[in-house]
Protein backbone atom coordinates (compact mmCIF):
# COMPACT_ATOMS: atom_id res chain seq x y z
CA UNK A 1 0.00 0.00 0.00
CA UNK A 2 2.88 2.38 0.76
CA UNK A 3 4.21 1.80 -2.78
CA UNK A 4 0.80 2.62 -4.27
CA UNK A 5 0.51 5.82 -2.21
CA UNK A 6 4.06 6.77 -3.19
CA UNK A 7 3.31 6.30 -6.90
CA UNK A 8 0.11 8.29 -6.61
CA UNK A 9 1.77 11.20 -4.80
CA UNK A 10 4.87 11.29 -7.00
CA UNK A 11 3.61 10.27 -10.47
CA UNK A 12 -0.13 11.00 -10.65
CA UNK A 13 -0.99 13.74 -8.15
CA UNK A 14 1.40 16.35 -9.64
CA UNK A 15 -0.42 16.01 -12.97
CA UNK A 16 -3.83 16.54 -11.38
CA UNK A 17 -2.52 19.55 -9.45
CA UNK A 18 -1.42 21.20 -12.70
CA UNK A 19 -4.66 20.13 -14.42
CA UNK A 20 -6.56 21.64 -11.50
CA UNK A 21 -4.80 24.95 -12.11
CA UNK A 22 -5.86 24.74 -15.75
CA UNK A 23 -9.44 24.02 -14.65
CA UNK A 24 -9.43 27.09 -12.39
CA UNK A 25 -7.92 29.26 -15.12
CA UNK A 26 -10.75 28.31 -17.45
CA UNK A 27 -13.50 28.55 -14.82
CA UNK A 28 -12.56 31.77 -13.03
CA UNK A 29 -10.15 33.67 -15.26
CA UNK A 30 -11.63 33.02 -18.70
CA UNK A 31 -8.46 31.40 -20.06
CA UNK A 32 -8.94 30.47 -23.72
CA UNK A 33 -8.50 26.70 -24.06
CA UNK A 34 -8.54 26.89 -27.85
CA UNK A 35 -5.54 29.21 -27.93
CA UNK A 36 -3.59 27.10 -25.43
CA UNK A 37 -4.47 23.92 -27.32
CA UNK A 38 -3.33 25.48 -30.61
CA UNK A 39 0.01 26.47 -29.09
CA UNK A 40 0.48 23.00 -27.63
CA UNK A 41 -0.49 21.17 -30.83
CA UNK A 42 1.39 23.31 -33.35
CA UNK A 43 4.47 24.54 -31.48
CA UNK A 44 5.19 22.45 -28.38
CA UNK A 45 4.25 18.91 -29.45
CA UNK A 46 6.49 18.79 -32.55
CA UNK A 47 9.45 20.14 -30.53
CA UNK A 48 8.79 17.55 -27.83
CA UNK A 49 8.73 14.71 -30.37
CA UNK A 50 11.81 15.93 -32.28
CA UNK A 51 13.88 16.54 -29.14
CA UNK A 52 13.00 13.21 -27.54
CA UNK A 53 13.76 11.20 -30.68
CA UNK A 54 17.02 13.01 -31.50
CA UNK A 55 18.46 12.96 -27.99
CA UNK A 56 17.34 9.48 -26.88
CA UNK A 57 19.23 6.29 -27.64
CA UNK A 58 16.35 4.20 -28.98
CA UNK A 59 16.35 0.71 -30.38
CA UNK A 60 15.02 0.95 -33.95
CA UNK A 61 13.46 -2.51 -33.68
CA UNK A 62 11.70 -1.63 -30.42
CA UNK A 63 10.48 1.68 -31.88
CA UNK A 64 8.85 -0.07 -34.82
CA UNK A 65 7.29 -2.57 -32.42
CA UNK A 66 5.86 0.29 -30.34
CA UNK A 67 4.30 1.80 -33.48
CA UNK A 68 2.87 -1.58 -34.52
CA UNK A 69 1.64 -2.13 -30.96
CA UNK A 70 -0.30 1.16 -31.15
CA UNK A 71 -1.97 0.19 -34.44
CA UNK A 72 -2.92 -3.33 -33.29
CA UNK A 73 -4.16 -2.11 -29.91
CA UNK A 74 -6.36 0.52 -31.57
CA UNK A 75 -7.89 -2.08 -33.90
CA UNK A 76 -8.40 -4.65 -31.12
CA UNK A 77 -10.09 -2.27 -28.69
CA UNK A 78 -12.16 -0.88 -31.58
CA UNK A 79 -13.49 -4.37 -32.34
CA UNK A 80 -14.25 -4.90 -28.65
CA UNK A 81 -16.10 -1.56 -28.53
CA UNK A 82 -18.20 -2.46 -31.56
CA UNK A 83 -19.24 -5.75 -29.94
CA UNK A 84 -20.12 -4.04 -26.65
CA UNK A 85 -22.17 -1.44 -28.54
CA UNK A 86 -24.51 -4.13 -29.91
CA UNK A 87 -26.42 -4.89 -26.67
CA UNK A 88 -26.40 -1.19 -25.82
CA UNK A 89 -28.23 -0.56 -29.13
CA UNK A 90 -26.13 2.46 -29.95
CA UNK A 91 -26.46 3.94 -33.38
CA UNK A 92 -25.73 6.97 -35.50
CA UNK A 93 -23.81 9.80 -33.90
CA UNK A 94 -23.62 8.17 -30.46
CA UNK A 95 -22.15 4.95 -31.89
CA UNK A 96 -19.44 6.87 -33.73
CA UNK A 97 -18.66 8.85 -30.57
CA UNK A 98 -18.56 5.62 -28.55
CA UNK A 99 -16.03 4.03 -30.92
CA UNK A 100 -13.83 7.13 -30.95
CA UNK A 101 -13.57 7.56 -27.17
CA UNK A 102 -12.71 3.88 -26.70
CA UNK A 103 -10.19 3.56 -29.54
CA UNK A 104 -8.13 6.67 -28.85
CA UNK A 105 -6.49 7.20 -25.47
CA UNK A 106 -4.98 10.37 -24.08
CA UNK A 107 -1.48 9.54 -25.34
CA UNK A 108 -0.26 13.14 -25.19
CA UNK A 109 -1.11 15.64 -22.49
CA UNK A 110 -1.71 13.03 -19.76
CA UNK A 111 0.30 9.96 -20.75
CA UNK A 112 3.63 11.62 -21.55
CA UNK A 113 4.18 13.25 -18.14
CA UNK A 114 3.03 10.07 -16.37
CA UNK A 115 5.55 8.00 -18.33
CA UNK A 116 8.30 10.54 -17.63
CA UNK A 117 7.64 10.67 -13.88
CA UNK A 118 7.21 6.92 -13.49
CA UNK A 119 9.85 5.48 -15.85
CA UNK A 120 12.24 8.22 -16.98
CA UNK A 121 13.40 9.76 -20.24
CA UNK A 122 14.10 6.55 -22.16
CA UNK A 123 10.48 5.48 -21.68
CA UNK A 124 9.33 9.00 -22.60
CA UNK A 125 11.06 8.67 -25.98
CA UNK A 126 9.19 5.42 -26.70
CA UNK A 127 5.98 7.07 -25.47
CA UNK A 128 6.59 9.81 -28.04
CA UNK A 129 6.69 7.15 -30.77
CA UNK A 130 3.31 5.87 -29.55
CA UNK A 131 1.96 9.43 -29.36
CA UNK A 132 2.88 10.22 -32.98
CA UNK A 133 1.50 6.89 -34.25
CA UNK A 134 -1.75 7.50 -32.39
CA UNK A 135 -1.98 11.03 -33.83
CA UNK A 136 -1.67 9.62 -37.36
CA UNK A 137 -4.41 7.08 -36.60
CA UNK A 138 -6.69 9.78 -35.17
CA UNK A 139 -6.45 11.91 -38.30
CA UNK A 140 -6.90 8.99 -40.69
CA UNK A 141 -8.98 6.15 -39.25
CA UNK A 142 -10.50 8.42 -36.62
CA UNK A 143 -11.68 10.85 -39.29
CA UNK A 144 -13.33 8.01 -41.19
CA UNK A 145 -15.12 6.80 -38.05
CA UNK A 146 -16.24 10.33 -37.17
CA UNK A 147 -17.49 10.97 -40.68
CA UNK A 148 -19.51 7.71 -40.61
CA UNK A 149 -18.87 7.05 -44.28
CA UNK A 150 -19.00 10.70 -45.36
CA UNK A 151 -15.25 11.26 -45.10
CA UNK A 152 -13.28 11.56 -48.33
CA UNK A 153 -9.69 10.63 -49.09
CA UNK A 154 -8.92 14.34 -49.52
CA UNK A 155 -10.23 15.25 -46.06
CA UNK A 156 -8.23 12.41 -44.53
CA UNK A 157 -5.00 13.49 -46.22
CA UNK A 158 -5.61 17.08 -45.17
CA UNK A 159 -6.14 15.90 -41.62
CA UNK A 160 -2.82 14.07 -41.60
CA UNK A 161 -1.07 17.06 -43.18
CA UNK A 162 -2.25 19.24 -40.27
CA UNK A 163 -0.31 17.22 -37.67
CA UNK A 164 3.00 19.06 -37.10
CA UNK A 165 4.40 16.21 -34.99
CA UNK A 166 4.58 14.07 -38.15
CA UNK A 167 7.00 16.52 -39.73
CA UNK A 168 9.02 16.47 -36.52
CA UNK A 169 9.31 12.69 -36.83
CA UNK A 170 10.47 12.98 -40.45
CA UNK A 171 13.07 15.59 -39.48
CA UNK A 172 14.31 13.46 -36.57
CA UNK A 173 14.61 10.36 -38.78
CA UNK A 174 16.65 12.33 -41.34
CA UNK A 175 18.99 13.64 -38.63
CA UNK A 176 19.46 10.19 -37.11
CA UNK A 177 19.92 8.42 -40.47
CA UNK A 178 22.52 10.98 -41.58
CA UNK A 179 24.31 10.91 -38.24
CA UNK A 180 24.18 14.69 -38.28
CA UNK A 181 24.57 17.05 -35.35
CA UNK A 182 21.80 19.60 -34.99
CA UNK A 183 23.24 23.13 -34.56
CA UNK A 184 23.07 24.54 -31.04
CA UNK A 185 21.14 27.54 -32.37
CA UNK A 186 18.37 25.11 -33.32
CA UNK A 187 18.56 22.68 -30.41
CA UNK A 188 18.39 25.33 -27.69
CA UNK A 189 15.00 26.80 -28.69
CA UNK A 190 13.71 23.32 -29.48
CA UNK A 191 14.90 22.19 -26.06
CA UNK A 192 13.16 25.09 -24.32
CA UNK A 193 9.90 24.37 -26.12
CA UNK A 194 10.33 20.66 -25.28
CA UNK A 195 10.60 21.60 -21.59
CA UNK A 196 7.41 23.68 -21.85
CA UNK A 197 5.39 21.04 -23.69
CA UNK A 198 4.37 18.71 -20.86
CA UNK A 199 3.20 21.30 -18.29
CA UNK A 200 1.24 23.20 -20.96
CA UNK A 201 -0.34 19.94 -22.16
CA UNK A 202 -1.54 19.19 -18.63
CA UNK A 203 -2.91 22.72 -18.21
CA UNK A 204 -4.88 22.21 -21.44
CA UNK A 205 -6.22 18.91 -20.08
CA UNK A 206 -7.60 20.68 -17.01
CA UNK A 207 -9.07 23.50 -19.09
CA UNK A 208 -10.83 21.01 -21.35
CA UNK A 209 -12.24 19.08 -18.38
CA UNK A 210 -13.89 22.31 -17.24
CA UNK A 211 -16.26 21.90 -20.20
CA UNK A 212 -17.50 18.45 -19.09
CA UNK A 213 -21.20 17.79 -18.53
CA UNK A 214 -23.28 15.05 -16.90
CA UNK A 215 -23.78 12.02 -19.20
CA UNK A 216 -26.98 11.52 -21.18
CA UNK A 217 -26.22 7.79 -21.74
CA UNK A 218 -24.91 6.53 -18.35
CA UNK A 219 -24.76 2.84 -19.37
CA UNK A 220 -22.78 3.63 -22.52
CA UNK A 221 -20.48 5.99 -20.61
CA UNK A 222 -19.81 3.26 -18.03
CA UNK A 223 -19.08 0.72 -20.76
CA UNK A 224 -16.69 3.12 -22.51
CA UNK A 225 -14.82 3.86 -19.27
CA UNK A 226 -14.46 0.14 -18.46
CA UNK A 227 -13.17 -0.61 -21.96
CA UNK A 228 -10.63 2.22 -21.73
CA UNK A 229 -9.34 1.61 -18.21
CA UNK A 230 -9.74 -2.17 -17.78
CA UNK A 231 -10.03 -3.99 -21.12
CA UNK A 232 -7.38 -1.92 -22.94
CA UNK A 233 -4.64 -2.69 -20.36
CA UNK A 234 -5.42 -6.42 -20.58
CA UNK A 235 -5.09 -6.29 -24.36
CA UNK A 236 -1.90 -4.22 -23.96
CA UNK A 237 -0.19 -6.86 -21.83
CA UNK A 238 -1.09 -9.58 -24.31
CA UNK A 239 0.09 -7.55 -27.32
CA UNK A 240 3.35 -6.48 -25.66
CA UNK A 241 4.19 -10.14 -25.02
CA UNK A 242 3.26 -11.13 -28.56
CA UNK A 243 5.42 -8.39 -30.12
CA UNK A 244 8.36 -8.99 -27.77
CA UNK A 245 8.38 -5.53 -26.22
CA UNK A 246 10.72 -5.24 -23.26
CA UNK A 247 12.05 -2.73 -20.75
CA UNK A 248 11.21 0.93 -21.28
CA UNK A 249 9.40 0.21 -24.57
CA UNK A 250 7.04 -2.22 -22.80
CA UNK A 251 6.44 0.13 -19.88
CA UNK A 252 5.70 3.10 -22.11
CA UNK A 253 3.42 1.15 -24.48
CA UNK A 254 1.29 -0.40 -21.75
CA UNK A 255 0.83 2.90 -19.89
CA UNK A 256 -0.01 4.74 -23.12
CA UNK A 257 -2.65 2.12 -23.99
CA UNK A 258 -4.15 2.27 -20.47
CA UNK A 259 -4.85 5.99 -20.47
CA UNK A 260 -8.34 7.54 -20.34
CA UNK A 261 -10.13 8.71 -23.48
CA UNK A 262 -8.41 11.31 -25.62
CA UNK A 263 -9.65 14.89 -25.47
CA UNK A 264 -9.30 15.09 -29.27
CA UNK A 265 -12.33 12.81 -29.58
CA UNK A 266 -14.52 15.69 -28.39
CA UNK A 267 -13.01 17.86 -31.13
CA UNK A 268 -13.88 15.25 -33.76
CA UNK A 269 -17.38 14.94 -32.32
CA UNK A 270 -17.90 18.69 -32.71
CA UNK A 271 -16.36 18.79 -36.19
CA UNK A 272 -18.57 16.00 -37.53
CA UNK A 273 -21.76 16.83 -35.58
CA UNK A 274 -21.62 13.70 -33.41
CA UNK A 275 -22.64 13.32 -29.75
CA UNK A 276 -20.12 15.77 -28.26
CA UNK A 277 -21.81 15.68 -24.84
CA UNK A 278 -21.31 11.92 -24.66
CA UNK A 279 -17.65 12.20 -25.70
CA UNK A 280 -16.95 14.88 -23.11
CA UNK A 281 -18.61 12.82 -20.36
CA UNK A 282 -16.45 9.78 -21.14
CA UNK A 283 -13.29 11.90 -21.22
CA UNK A 284 -14.15 13.43 -17.84
CA UNK A 285 -15.09 10.24 -15.99
CA UNK A 286 -12.30 8.11 -17.46
CA UNK A 287 -9.76 10.82 -16.56
CA UNK A 288 -11.03 11.21 -12.99
CA UNK A 289 -11.07 7.43 -12.43
CA UNK A 290 -7.77 6.71 -14.16
CA UNK A 291 -5.53 7.15 -11.06
CA UNK A 292 -7.21 4.12 -9.47
CA UNK A 293 -6.00 1.88 -12.32
CA UNK A 294 -2.76 3.62 -13.24
CA UNK A 295 -1.13 3.43 -9.81
CA UNK A 296 -1.41 -0.37 -9.77
CA UNK A 297 -0.22 -0.69 -13.36
CA UNK A 298 2.80 1.52 -12.66
CA UNK A 299 3.62 -0.41 -9.48
CA UNK A 300 3.48 -3.72 -11.36
CA UNK A 301 5.59 -2.46 -14.27
CA UNK A 302 8.19 -0.88 -11.96
CA UNK A 303 8.58 -4.12 -10.04
CA UNK A 304 8.87 -6.12 -13.25
CA UNK A 305 11.55 -3.89 -14.78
Amino acid sequence: MSLVLSIFSQDILPIFVIAGIGFLMARHFGANVKTMSTVSFNALSPCLVFYQLVTAKLSVAQSWRVALFCVLLTVAIGVAARLVALPLRLGGATLSSFLLVVMFSNSGNYALPVVLFAFGREALAFASVYFVTSAILVYTFGVFVAASGRGSLRSTLLGVARVPAIYAVVAAVIVLAAGATVPLAVMRPVGLLNDAALPVMVLVLGMQLERATLPAHPAAVTAAVVLSLVVAPILAFALSATLGLAGAARQASIIEASMPSAVVTTVLALEFDLDAGFSTSVVMFSTLLSPFTLVFLIAYLQRGS
